[in-house]
């Protein structure tokens, strides 16, 4: 049964035990925030707060910075983090308050599956090579943890674009995988956070053009050596776009 159908479930069970017991019993009341099986924010959340809940929520707003931008997650809200709540409330038809909310959560929760990935995207796509993610550039648990924030920013692409699919034909790489399919020795799928776009619903131009919007510092397209087949995408430390055959350059 779907999360959101056992959660109203839940809810319609208690009220009725409620009317059952009398008016004499102290009500059951519904949660006021809805328990996810991934996370569950338990407050507002606005600019100035910290902690890890503020972390979490920047991984599922990543994809939402001011274009060519990139939103730091490191668990403390300020103005860009804000800004990017908004952005993510607008797409979706919320209050565009910037503060994160009781409606922000629920479309959080709708978005997202019990392994905390986005609904349209899975580990298994991300990952091409080792299924536990061990032998690239950085630990296992970093790697898949850099996929996670990739597919958020995939998400909020996809969503972008008509929420029509996007095609990921490569992800993380093992050591052993990347030499296998000769990638470069410093490549971003070594570290979990690159993905590899072919084209389908849409040119890999347009992917390239949109990636611009959707916090990935690495773009790589058309008219690079090497990606006139796809688009890659990951978010490296410093911005470097190239993709000179759909004009997007850093």
């Amino acid at each position: 049964m779907p999360r959101r159908t056992v959660r109203a479930v839940l809810t319609l069970v208690m009220v009725a035990a409620a009317a059952l017991v009398g008016t004499s019993a102290v009500a059951i009341a519904a949660p006021e925030r809805a328990a996810d099986g991934c996370f569950t924010w338990n407050r507002d959340l606005a600019e100035g707060a910290s902690g890890d809940d503020v972390k979490q929520l920047q991984i599922r707003v990543s994809g939402y910075p001011a274009s060519g931008e990139v939103i730091a997650v490191d668990g403390e809200f300020g103005p860009a983090t804000k800004a990017a709540v908004s952005r993510f409330q607008q797409a979706y038809g919320l209050s565009a308050s910037g503060t994160a909310d009781a409606a922000t959560y629920d479309k959080i929760y709708e978005l997202q599956d019990d392994d905390c990935s986005p609904a349209h995207f899975d580990f298994g796509e991300l990952n091409n090579c080792n299924s536990d993610w061990s032998g690239g550039a950085v630990s296992a648990a970093e790697a898949k943890s850099n996929a996670l924030r990739t597919m958020w920013k995939l998400e909020a692409m996809r969503h972008a674009l008509g929420d029509e699919p996007l095609r990921v034909t490569s992800g993380f790489r093992s050591k052993a995988c990347n030499d296998q399919v000769g990638g470069a020795p410093s490549s971003r799928h070594l570290y979990g956070d690159a993905a590899d776009l072919g084209s389908g619903p849409h040119s890999l131009c347009t992917l390239a053009k949109e990636a611009r919007n959707r916090g990935f510092n690495g773009i790589l397209g058309p008219g690079y050596p090497g990606h006139d087949d796809h688009t890659h995408v990951d978010h490296r430390s410093g911005k470097y776009w190239d993709a000179p055959d759909c004009g997007v350059t850093s």
